[in-house]
């Protein structure tokens, strides 16, 4: 009988977050899972990692996960680096993130705890998927998209996902059998506009609170922020080489 897939699960919205609580699901039915997340909320953590305080993980056990489920201080991309280098006594053969309760499209790709982790999973030459769902709710439905995340994630697994890549896989907020399809995406040219809005506390003292416009100008059929909008989940290949290739003969004529 052939060994399962050793799967790495993690996330940035905390170990009991429902959204991992249904990756977890979803994975137990693919392979051997082991889950290494954080104690508490990381979103929006990029690919901080903690140099200047130290960690802690502990064992713990939530519903009917599996044998092992760490609880880990530090952010998404420590959890990926323990998970490989501390807790498993072998390379996993996937490392899933999520399911993140909101998307992480188009720019969104940049700040989220949720994809650096799947990316750092990359660096290690780790094949690596990231899943959010477009709904911020604590209570989303995330049962409805679980028939989705399996067959996504054995195809990657039976396909190969290339060498230092990572998937960022955005769901809409609909329930599946209302999904149309999946659509191969590239990340839309959309920004956030910043705003801070000041305040004062009780004792007078200022405060920023931030909050921003989505701003999407991208109208392009193949963009993952057009399939999220049209009812489809988009699946974006990213890597952590951030060389703009493109522009290097360009720099090269300056004439340093």
């Amino acid at each position: 009988m052939p060994e399962k897939p050793l799967i790495l699960v993690t996330n940035d919205d905390g170990i009991s977050a429902p959204g991992i609580r249904t990756l977890i699901s979803a994975m137990n039915e693919i392979g051997d899972v082991v889950v290494v997340a954080p104690d508490s909320p990381q979103s929006a953590m990029g690919h901080a990692i903690t140099i200047n305080s130290t960690l802690h993980c502990n064992a713990i056990k939530i519903d009917n996960g599996p044998q092992k489920e760490y609880s880990c201080s530090g952010t998404p991309a420590d959890c990926v680096k323990l998970g490989i280098n501390e807790i498993l006594d072998r390379k996993p053969d996937l490392c899933v993130s999520g399911v993140n309760h909101g998307s992480n499209s188009s720019i969104n790709v940049i700040y989220s705890g949720t994809m650096s982790a799947a990316v750092e999973a990359s660096i290690e030459g780790i094949p690596a998927i990231g899943f959010s769902l477009l709904d911020y709710s604590w209570e989303a439905d995330f049962e409805t998209i679980k028939e989705y995340i399996i067959s996504i994630t054995k195809k990657a697994l039976n396909n190969g996902i290339p060498m230092g890549n990572a998937l960022n896989i955005n769901f809409p907020k609909l329930k599946g059998k209302n999904i149309k399809g999946i659509k191969i995406c590239r990340q839309a040219n959309a920004y956030w506009v910043e705003k801070f809005d000041k305040r004062k506390n009780p004792q007078g003292k200022e405060y920023f609170w931030l909050t921003g416009e989505f701003i999407n100008k991208d109208k392009g059929e193949d963009s993952d922020e057009w399939a999220l909008a049209n009812g489809f989940i988009s699946i974006v290949p990213v890597k952590f080489d951030m060389t703009d290739h493109e522009n290097i003969k360009t720099l090269k004529n300056w004439g340093f």
